[in-house]
Parts: C-alpha cells; structure tokens; sequence
C-alpha cells in the first residue's frame, strides 16, 4: 500500500469523525430536536468543504516528494530540475479531484429516514452539552470561590503573621541547637565547585556566629539540585538552603489547619451549598500550594536578624505563644541595643586601625630635605648631552656615586670612567666589582643607602619618580642623598615634581636642547623601506626576533635590543651597530633610556604597547624619550622618524607638550616595618594594611603584587615562621622575573637551603636554544642575588664568569639562529607569512569567533 492510499484511508476517518463532532455539537445547543432536513440545511457549507480541507493538508504533508513526482509524471507533468515548492503547488492541484469523498452520501446513509437513529444522536448530544455547561458552571464558581478564599486567607495570614513567625521561630531554635550538638563544620568553598572536596574543620562553636545569617551561608556537607531560568544544577547545600525547605515544609502543616479554623463562615456555607460538601484541610493546601515558597522566603529573611544567643536560651524554653510573643518584644528591644553596641564596637575598630595606619605609614613619606646640599638640575630631552654634563661634575669631585635606572647603564658608567681613569665600582643587585682605592661608585638605583656619604651623586632619568612599582627608589635617592652637591638628571616632565620635593633647597637649573632637528617622515614606512642607520621599535621580544629574522632573510645585517637579553650581550649588539657590523638595529623601548647611538632615523613599527593591563596608544613621553634617539651630531645631522600608520596622530604625540609628573611613588621602608612590628607579627597582615592604606596626595603606591603573590606561595611554611619581618620581605623584594616558574622554584630552594644552613642549590643551565639560554642568564642572576645577600663574594665570581660565558653564549645564537626564526600562529604554532597582520592565523580567529558566539 502507497503513502497516498494509507493518506486517503485516514483522511475519510478524519472527515467522519469531524462530521460527527460537528453534527453533535448542533444538535447539543437546540432545546428542541430539529429535524435531519434542518441540520443538512444549515451545515450544507461545512459539509461541503471538509472533505477538501483534511484531503489537501494530509495529502500535502503526509505523501513524499518521489511518490508526489510519480504521482505528476503519470499525469503527463515535467518534474526533472523542479524545485520541491512548485512540485507540492502542482501536486496540490492535481490531488483536489482524486477520489473524492461524499460526504452528503455519507451522512444521508447513517440518518436519513433514520427517526430513531437521528432521535438518539440528539438525546445523547443534548446530555453531553448539559453536562459540560453544568461543568463550566461549576468551575466558574470554583474559581470564584477560589479568588474569595485567597483573598480571605491572604487576611488570616497577615492578621497571624507574629504568631506563624513565633511557630517558626522555635523551630529554627530547636534545629539550631541539633544542628550546633550533631553537625560539622566545612571549610568553605564556591557552592558550584562541586569537583572541590569539602573539608571538616570540626564541631560548630556557638561563639563562631553572631547572627543566624552568620550561620546560614555555612555548608550543610550535602548536594541539592536547583532550577535556574529553567535550567537545572547541582550545587553544594547550604543552611539557608535547608532552613528554607525546613520552613516550606513546616508551613505546609502550620497553615491549612489555622486557616480551616479561622475561614469566614459565609464562605464555608457558601462552598457547601454549592458543592454539598464541606471544606477540608487538603482543600486548603491545594489553593495555598504556591504560597509555601515565597512566605518561607519572607520568614527566612527576618530570621537571618536574629541573634543565635537568643535562639538557644529559646529552644529550652516549652512553646506557649503568649510567653514566646513575651520573649520576643524583649528579644527586639534587646538586638536594638546589641546593634548599637556591635556598630559603636566597629567604630571603635575603625578609629583604632586607623590610628594604626597613621602610626605605621603616617609621616614616612614626607620630604625631609637637607639644607646643605648643593642641587642641579640637567633637565631636557633624549640625547641632549645632560648626562655627559652631571657624570664631568662627579669625576672632578673626590668621591661620587652614580644611580642608574639600568643594570646596562651602571655598567656602561663604570666601564667609561675607569676607561677615561677615574676608578669606579660597579654595584647592582646581580654583581659587584670592587675597585682598589676606588671612590667612585656606579650602581642601579636601588641599591642607593641613605647613610653612605659621597662628595658628589648623580640621581639619572628621575621622571621614573611615577613608576607605580620602582619610582620610590628615585624619591628615596632624590630626597635622602647624603653629598656636598647632587645631580639630578630628567625630562622636562619631571621639572615641577622635582622641584616640589626639593623645596627652598640651594638649586641650580641647567636647561637642555636638541642640537638636532627632529623630522617626521610623511609617507608610511613599509618593510622595504629599511635603510642603514635605522632603527625599528616594536614592544615584544617576539617581534623583535622575527623582524630581526625577516631583515636578515632580506640579507640585512641585524642588531637587537630587548628587556630581557643579557646587559653584557646588549653591549654587543650595540658595539656591532656602532662599529658598522650591522647596518640596522632592532629594539624594544629598551633603547629609549641611555643608549647613545649613530641612528640616523626611529621607525616606530607599532603604536601601541601592552603595559602589563591592557593594549594602548604610546605617550607623548615614551614617543619623545624614544625617538629622541635619532640624529648624532657629525653623522646624522638631522633625526628621522617613521611610522607605519596614523601618521598625524604620532606626529601630534611628538610635538606635544611633556605632561608634568604629577605624582611619585612611594614603597614600604625599614622604618615602616619596625613600627609595623609594634602591632603585629605576619607579613600578610602587612600587605591588607597596605592595601588600605590611604597615600598622601601627589604619590601613590607602589602595587607589591609580585611581593604578594611570592607570599602566598611560602604563607604558614617554615620560610615565614622563621624569617623576621624585615628578612623576609627583602627576599621577596629580590628583583628577579616573578613570572618565571623556574625561577620561583629555585626562589623557593634557596631559601630552604637558608634556613637549613646548607649550600645554595645551583642554577638549572640549559643551552639547548635562545630561550633557554636566556632562562639559565636569569638563573644565574638570581642565584647572585643570594650569593651578594649573604656576602658569598668568591663563590660569586665563579658564576659572575660563567653568566658572562652564557652571555656570550647568547649574542652567538643572535648572529647565528635569528634566520632560522619564523612568524607563527601564537595559539596553534603554524607558520605565519611575514605581512600578516595579526597573531594569530585566520582559522584560529575564525575557532575564536565561533566559541564567541556559542557562549
């Protein structure tokens, strides 16, 4: 049997029966049997199209297409390439005249001339329709009488809500006293976490919770499931949770019995006449069923005020609801005055760590200069000869201190004044080279100690006073320095800051200029573009190896600068570019700060710099310091800069105006420590206390996120219970890469091997590639960091030698690796085509845009 001929058999079924509902449906509504005639009469027009109706729509939908295309093609119709709409448009068609179904014929043959048939269609069709208008009738009536006892018991409740909360009340006093005797306590966790093991931390202690809503967020140790915008979950239960469900549960007993007993009269008699019945508890459950929920709701939220002292004494006590109504008015005026207590208590607190801070932080950072001292200024832009300037003044003094942002630039100092035959030191938190009847000293900045004493100090790029994480050692150096005369050396940004610290000192103000004129480029620069003597700025490490790859590919001879390379390699691939080795240099902002060289234009192949937070624009300031290095007098006497988009906007940042330093940094001292220490005894209470601490106006805090996070690891272990204060922060404060997992292990080694009084761990060193070998040089450093910290001064020249062998190591694979380097996919490593813009490859975008999408 065909789709169509199984169609046809059902659709007369479905004709039948629709003729029958619809011929009882007439005769139900008539009082009076009308006669067959009448019905075929009035019916003629539904008669007549029923058929077609169910015929069509069953046949349409019910037939498939390659029955329907067999169905045209044996009526002479071309189906080949037809679409399937026009194929159910024609099959429509054609369908309407097969076989018809009569329904007159039908109808006439089950009642005509069929008097007693006819007779008991109507009768039963006539009782059916009573039936169910008495049924409308009824629940008409139902529903009103239901509007009527909602809104009755919705009165009783209200008039009883002390007394429902008095029931609920004590038996949240009794379930509290059972929870407290038989439960545990579970350390607390995210509800949802339920891949999160719960852990007993033991019985409950009344003491532990002041109010019952202290109470309700503990965990019950169970697992319920709950309904979220349809959806369902399963998530770690909580005493709210339970106590809820306790409520709703209790309510479900409590409230049908009070209302049966409390329903108006008339509304019960009314119910029984209608119904001949009597209204019943279970009734009443029925039309409060959706009450539960939200009055356990209501109920549970005025709980939670509640004080558990007084819930305690209460499940002693038998329930008498005149007593209980009693214990509570004196239990409100009661939590009124423990309120006042408890906020005059916070108060109190809040004054008391206030004064705290004010004692630990208050006067700390309060410039105290000395009168005495001679200062100078060299302000002005890059490459304007103000080092030069301040570094004569301090080889002509009889002693003297030179204070760098850099590693790089302490050396470079200590190497030009020996060179020049001025003895110089060199001290960085990585090495120390002591020079016999040296009086001279180069250091990093943060190596600046405000008790030693020098004729002459050279404090350079002191605009780094904003740095959030390392301007405080300039504040401490500007404001601190112990000499006859000190040389300050920064931007003009910097200028107003200066001298706002240094006050009514004794200061003289050398103003600088550019010999050489600055000249922005006005087409963008493309790749094909390089020239000798450039300079190409790009803000990753990355970048700038596959630029470096890419020139060199292009049979360009490469120089490169990057945070991270090794000061000592630094110097090499500067000495390169200087001596004509390399024609191009590649480089980080890195070069911005101290590094004089013969560049004859910047070409800034980015606009924006990661900063740590987030992707943005370059500063008026970064751009200057930056491409303040092009031009050298003699060579290049005019300083080219390039830009590979928004040509006018970069121009607009150069020629603009230095913002003033508005703000300088300030970090935690010995000093703030020792009063610290007056109070409490763990450096996590330390770092919440300098989280709340408020700084003065014109600084703000140095963040001590790295510091913190090195905490945490070592929080509670032996490192912390055997440290004092002092030692310990000075072990977190030790400037390494934070971020290194390797160097956090061998943090982590060292300082055991400290407290156990045995040999330091040495360093992991790994040659294998670039990478690695950079990770060993910063090893190293660290482990240097310990070796000068505990004055292990010859076992640190056997590892200062070998991170210079590694140094070495690394300007090798520079000259001979970078060709090998290729631009790839930063999440799936395929390789990329040099002018791709982007990161990442168009297939792990496109991945990226659709899980966007999904979520």
């Amino acid at each position: 049997m065909t789709h169509l001929e199984m169609t046809y058999r059902n659709a007369i079924e479905q004709t039948k029966n629709k003729i029958t509902e619809d011929m009882n449906n007439y005769l139900g509504k008539k009082e009076v049997m009308p006669t067959f005639e009448d019905y075929l009469a009035e019916r003629v027009q539904y008669l007549d199209q029923i058929w077609t109706n169910i015929w069509l729509n069953k046949a349409t939908n019910n037939v498939p297409k390659q029955e329907k295309i067999t169905f045209l093609k044996e009526k002479e119709f071309e189906t080949d390439n037809v679409s399937r709409k026009i194929i159910n448009h024609l099959f429509r068609t054609e369908i309407r005249t097969y076989k018809p179904f009569d329904t007159y014929k039908w109808v006439h043959e089950k009642f005509n001339n069929q008097t007693d048939q006819w007779s008991k269609q109507y009768k039963k069709a006539r009782a059916d329709f009573l039936q169910k208008e008495e049924e409308d009738r009824l629940r008409i009536e139902m529903m009103r009488l239901q509007d009527s006892m909602e809104q009755s018991i919705e009165k009783i409740i209200d008039a009883n809500e002390e007394t429902i909360y008095l029931y609920i009340r004590v038996l949240t006093a009794e379930q509290l006293a059972s929870d407290f005797k038989n439960r545990r306590r579970y350390a607390p966790v995210d509800t949802l976490a339920l891949e999160e093991k719960l852990v007993d931390i033991g019985e409950f202690e009344e003491t532990a919770f002041s109010t019952v809503s202290n109470f309700f967020h503990e965990l019950t140790g169970d697992i319920h499931k709950i309904v979220h915008h349809g959806r369902t979950y399963f998530e770690y239960e909580t005493y709210y949770d339970r106590y809820e469900r306790l409520y709703s549960e209790y309510l479900a007993e409590l409230l049908p019995k009070l209302v049966v007993e409390q329903l108006p009269d008339s509304i019960a008699n009314e119910y029984r006449n209608t119904f001949s019945e009597t209204i019943t508890s279970s009734l009443i459950e029925s039309v409060l069923e959706y009450a539960y929920g939200p009055l356990a709701n209501e109920l549970i939220e005025i709980m939670q005020d509640e004080y558990i002292s007084d819930l305690l004494i209460l499940s002693t006590i038998p329930f008498d609801l005149i007593e209980h109504q009693k214990l509570y008015k004196v239990a409100l005026h009661d939590r009124g005055r423990k309120r006042r207590e408890e906020q005059e208590e916070i108060e109190r607190k809040k004054e008391e760590e206030k004064r705290i801070l004010d004692d630990i932080f208050g006067q700390e950072y309060r410039p105290a200069i000395e009168r005495n001292i001679r200062y100078t200024l060299h302000i002005g832009e890059t490459n304007t000869g103000k080092t030069h300037h301040a570094l004569e003044k301090m080889k002509a003094a009889d002693s003297g201190m030179y204070l760098a942002p850099l590693r790089l630039l302490a050396l470079e100092v200590y190497e030009k004044l020996n060179g020049e035959g001025t003895l110089c030191s060199l001290k960085t938190g990585e090495e120390e080279k002591l020079v016999p009847e040296a009086n001279h000293i180069s250091c990093t900045v943060e190596m600046f100690h405000e008790k030693e004493s020098f004729d002459c100090i050279v404090i350079d790029e002191a605009q780094m006073l904003n740095d959030k994480d390392r301007g405080f050692s300039w504040y401490k150096a500007i404001t601190k320095a112990n000499a006859k005369e000190v040389h300050i050396i920064g931007s003009w940004s910097a200028k107003e800051m200066i001298l706002q610290l240094l006050g009514d000192a004794d200061i003289q103000i050398y103003e600088y200029h550019r010999d050489i004129p600055l000249e922005v480029e006005k087409r963008e620069f493309k790749i094909n573009h390089v020239k000798k003597g450039d300079a190409l700025i790009c803000f990753s490490r990355k970048r700038v190896l596959e630029t470096a790859s890419r020139l060199e590919n292009a049979k360009h001879s490469v120089s490169m600068i990057y945070g991270s390379m090794p000061p000592e390699t630094r110097k090499k691939q500067v000495q390169r570019f200087i001596q004509g080795e390399t024609s191009v240099i590649v480089s980080t902002d890195a070069i911005g700060m101290g590094l004089n060289l013969p560049i004859r234009r910047i070409v800034f192949l980015e606009n924006e710099k990661f900063d740590g937070i987030r992707r943005r624009l370059l500063t008026s300031q970064e751009v200057k310091q930056i491409a303040g290095r092009a031009g050298r007098k003699g060579i290049y006497n005019v300083g080219k800069v390039a830009f590979v988009s928004d040509i006018r906007t970069m121009k607009r940042l150069l020629d603009s105006e230095d913002k003033p330093v508005q703000t300088f940094s300030v970090a935690p001292t010995n000093a703030i420590f020792e009063r610290f220490q007056k109070y409490y005894h763990d450096l996590g209470t330390f770092f919440e206390l300098w989280e709340q601490f408020d700084s003065p106006n014109g600084t703000k805090k140095a963040s001590l996120s790295e510091e913190r996070e090195l905490y945490h690891r070592i929080r509670g272990t032996e490192i912390e219970a055997r440290l004092s204060i002092t030692d310990l922060y000075g072990f977190l404060h030790l400037p390494f890469s934070k971020k290194e997992p390797d160097l956090i292990w061998q943090w982590e080694q060292t300082m055991y091997a400290i407290l156990n009084n045995s040999e330091l761990p040495e360093p992991r060193i790994k040659r294998r590639n670039l990478e690695e070998l950079e990770l060993s040089y910063k090893a190293i450093g660290l482990h240097l960091l310990f070796l000068y910290r505990l004055d292990q001064r010859i076992e640190a020249l056997y590892w200062e030698r070998l991170r210079e062998e590694i140094s070495d190591h690394v300007h090798e694979r520079l000259k001979t690796d970078v060709k090998k380097i290729a631009k790839k996919c930063r999440r799936c490593g395929k390789k990329l085509p040099w002018e791709h813009v982007f990161q990442i490859c168009d297939e792990c975008h496109l991945n990226q845009s659709r899980r966007r999408s999904w979520d």
